[in-house]
């Protein structure tokens, strides 16, 4: 099973919690970085945080999720070694593990259904990295990452 942080804000709070359920069901041990209510609150810290959580090695995975979930997920992108997904779908979810090795799903709480998040959800952490020709993609991205790191 996987250590999954999760973070989001109030608008992804119903959802949140929905799957923070699904995932304890399903035996993954699980970091809930908040919020706790739908009294608003501000996001980039809060998923910027569970990105740190996976690339300090504290997590394997994240999930942030907002209203739409792009700003949460651009927050969580924000954090070098980030690679931070929006999905919509299975597909897409899919992808960015298979294509893109992406280590933070966000979604919108505000666009998906409980049993659509939980199907993304799962087909993101049980969907590998395929390697091959797409870790030298992941790779260029993370140079590109490391020269922006270091631009003044």
């Amino acid at each position: 099973m996987a250590r999954i942080t999760i973070a989001s804000d109030h608008a992804g709070y119903r959802l949140k919690e929905a799957l923070v359920a699904h995932l304890k069901g399903a035996g993954h041990d699980i970091e809930d970085l908040g919020t706790h209510s739908e009294e608003s609150v501000d996001y980039p810290p809060i998923c910027a945080a569970a990105g740190r959580a996976v690339v300090a090695g504290r997590a394997d995975f994240a999930i942030v999720l907002g209203g739409s979930g792009q700003g949460e997920t651009m927050s969580a992108n924000k954090v070098r070694g980030v690679r931070a997904a929006l999905c919509h779908d299975e597909y897409t979810a899919r992808l960015a593990r298979q294509h893109n090795d992406a280590n933070v799903l966000g979604l919108g709480g505000r666009i998906l259904g409980e049993g659509l998040a939980v199907a993304i959800v799962d087909e993101f952490l049980s969907t590998d990295f395929e390697g091959g020709r797409h870790s030298r993609r992941v790779a260029q991205i993370a140079d590109i990452e490391a020269e922006e790191a270091g631009a003044t």
